[in-house]
């Protein structure tokens, strides 16, 4: 008896063994095996123009989210981006009958980072393993692509079905099939086109098949076609008990904000995928993928804390893409939060990660700002100033797409000077003058020229900029703004710096207007946020950011002074940011152990299940915010990594690690792609 007790022991304590070398935690994936769904935040696997967000469904997804397409529909009188087709979801019948998220048993997904590969395992009764795995493929910008493997636990029918459908929001929707039989293929089209709300765009999605029998053996074909807004296609299999069954579907979406005959090129992308077949597929998606992570951070010590730092990154590197000319909304491609539009959370707090990490996708976010001068031109015209005002909230129009009810749209002109700021930056990294003389110059020039107009000349020391709201929001309309004025003088600044450099002659009115608006002071020294502020509990960091990252504030005695003051300050229901840049003034004054408490309250809080993503406030309910992750990656590389960016391009500074980390190296960083290390020996 004592001797079987203790080879079952044994047993056990070698099979916990073994799961443990078989799944260890590790810094690439993501595992949600306990889902609720009733309590479900989904991933998204994105590639800059497309964002698939997850569903607790089997086999489906929650939106196809459409980068660069807007309409006016639903709330505020404004643009809002569109939902594309949703052309990858699939049914399933086993034996005849519907498989649902209440017929399948060891639900597991699992987020594969370095790949950008969600994957999905389940069990149908006693029947049948299922794997499938979905990505939006980095190299085809419009296309995705699902790969099913099906065991048979007995022997059994399945009916695949491969399903497009179409959003509330699109109208006139029209359904197509058609099979294009060539000698050593058969492709198999389904397709869907529609229009947007007001009629303004016409949207398009097709998919197909992939088999991996040879031509003339794949299985027969049905099309049906439900109604106006949902078709599919199927087919049915006889599996015998063991055997595996391997497909996979290749789509394409994409709209007339991209395409002019948005219907033709969405078949004629899913034709060029289907024949590119699954395997080359995979390979130059992965490709594209180990491209974008030759850029990394590594924290040893903590795989926790890599795999989390890796999350935000790879949120930020499926959101954007180089070469679009499209920007960042605060929630990237995950949803229609904010509706999609661009405000200074792309400039301020996603930018800067993205331009030591890779300045070429940096270049296309900035592409998107130079691309809309002229209507930031028209919109200083039309407020009574010269030079360039930019929208808080903007699409592709350039115009202000703030709805008329938030004050934010007609005062918070920060937008401007984030604009100027970020232009700068890229050229300290690069030195790209060609990109500075014809794109960063006329910028610069004209946001220069904005803010010498914005100001009220009322006498030396006293060139005030009044009646705006700053980077706290819960302040409005409030006069000489410690940020709003940080950073006027800041890209004053730079645009005489930027004429310097290709051999112009800078207005000499720039650098006399900077250096005449004022940044307010309390008695005691503290810097005051604005002139009626007298410690209220404040939204976010404002003036906090005059030491990063504008530098205006140099000093240690008062960046520390100023970080005592504000930091108890900030409101536990506001945005994660502020607690992020706090990290950075703490870890750059070598107090490593503010700096992480700081640090991890700048996300863990406001982690939902089951994939921990980031909503925008604790305990908040609109995933993803891709501005928070921006501001946590600041705190990592420019806080703890020691990140700066100066007129010599990027350097290190010294800083400190928190005790519980025992290095953190940072690769790919810069235009030379160098890299970086931090130790705590």
């Amino acid at each position: 008896m004592i001797k079987q007790l203790i080879s079952v022991i044994a047993c056990n304590l070698l099979m916990l063994c073994v799961h443990a070398q078989s799944s260890p935690p590790d810094a690439w994936h993501i595992v949600a095996d306990k889902i609720d769904p009733n309590n479900y935040y989904g991933i998204t696997v994105a590639n800059g123009m497309i964002g698939l967000v997850s569903s607790p469904e089997p086999m489906k997804v929650k939106d196809v989210v459409l980068n660069g397409a807007y309409d006016n529909y639903l709330r505020g009188r404004v643009s809002n981006i569109l939902k594309g087709f949703n052309f990858v979801n699939m049914n399933l019948d086993v034996d005849g009958a519907r498989m649902s998220r209440k017929s399948v048993s060891n639900y597991r997904q699992t987020l594969d980072m370095r790949k950008a590969e969600l994957t999905t395992t389940f069990d149908v009764g006693d029947k049948l393993e299922v794997k499938h795995s979905l990505m939006a493929l980095r190299h085809l910008p419009y296309s995705a692509l699902s790969i099913v493997e099906i065991k048979a636990k007995k022997d059994v029918t399945i009916t695949p079905m491969s399903v497009i459908e179409a959003p509330e929001m699109l109208q006139d929707v029209r359904n197509y099939y058609a099979q294009i039989d060539r000698p050593h293929v058969l492709i198999p089209l389904l397709t869907s086109v529609g229009k947007s709300p007001s009629g303004k765009h016409t949207v398009a999605a097709s998919n197909a098949f992939i088999f991996e029998e040879p031509h003339g053996s794949e299985p027969a074909l049905i099309h049906e076609d439900w109604d106006y807004n949902m078709h599919l296609l199927k087919f049915y299999k006889k599996l015998k008990a063991g055997e595996t069954y391997r497909f996979a579907i290749v789509g394409s979406v994409i709209s007339s904000a991209h395409t002019i005959d948005a219907h033709n090129e969405a078949e004629r992308l899913t034709i060029y995928a289907a024949l590119e077949r699954t395997e080359r597929l995979l390979k130059r998606h992965r490709a594209a993928w180990d491209e974008l992570w030759s850029a990394d951070i590594t924290i040893e010590g903590d795989v926790d804390a890599t795999r989390d730092v890796h999350s935000a990154m790879y949120h930020l590197y499926s959101f954007a893409r180089a070469g679009s000319a499209l920007s960042l909304s605060p929630m990237g491609l995950s949803g229609l939060g904010y509706n999609g539009h661009v405000f200074w959370d792309t400039e301020l707090w996603m930018y800067p990660p993205m331009l030591v990490l890779h300045p070429e996708i940096a270049k296309s976010l900035l592409e998107f700002r130079y691309n809309l001068l002229e209507q930031a031109k028209q919109n200083a015209f039309s407020h009574g100033y010269k030079g360039a005002m930019y929208p808080w909230e903007s699409t592709t129009t350039g115009q202000e797409e703030t709805p008329v009810w938030a004050l934010t749209g007609p005062f918070q002109h920060h937008i401007t000077g984030c604009v100027g700021w970020a232009a700068w930056q890229y050229y300290l990294v690069t030195k790209d003058k060609v990109w500075l003389q014809e794109r960063g110059w006329p910028m610069l020039k004209e946001i220069a020229d904005f803010w010498t107009s914005r100001v009220d000349r009322n006498g030396p020391g006293h060139y005030d900029i009044i009646n705006v709201i700053g980077a706290n929001e819960w302040e409005e309309n409030i006069d000489n703004n410690a940020f709003t004025n940080g950073m006027a003088k800041t890209v004053l600044a730079y645009a005489t710096d930027a004429a310097k450099v290709l051999g112009l002659t800078p207005d000499p009115d720039w650098m006399h207007v900077a250096n005449n608006i004022p940044i307010l002071k309390f008695p005691d020294g503290t810097t005051r946020e604005n002139a009626t502020y007298n410690g209220q509990v404040i939204k976010q960091a404002d003036v906090n950011l005059l030491a990063y990252p504008l530098k205006v504030i140099t000093d240690p005695a008062q960046i520390k002074k100023d970080l005592d003051y504000y930091d108890p300050r900030m409101s536990p229901d506001g945005p994660a940011m502020g607690s992020a840049i706090l990290t950075v003034s703490a870890a750059r004054a070598g107090d490593s152990e503010r700096a992480y408490g700081l640090w991890v309250k700048s996300y863990k809080p406001n982690e939902v299940p089951p994939f921990g993503v980031l909503s925008e406030t604790a305990g908040g309910t609109n995933p993803y915010f891709a501005t928070g992750a921006g501001g946590f990656l600041q705190g990592t590389l420019m806080g703890f990594g020691g990140l700066d960016i100066t007129p010599t391009g990027i350097v290190q500074m010294k800083t400190k690690l928190p005790k519980r980390w025992k290095s953190m190296t940072i690769t790919g960083i810069g235009v030379e792609k160098k890299t970086y290390r931090v130790g705590n020996e």
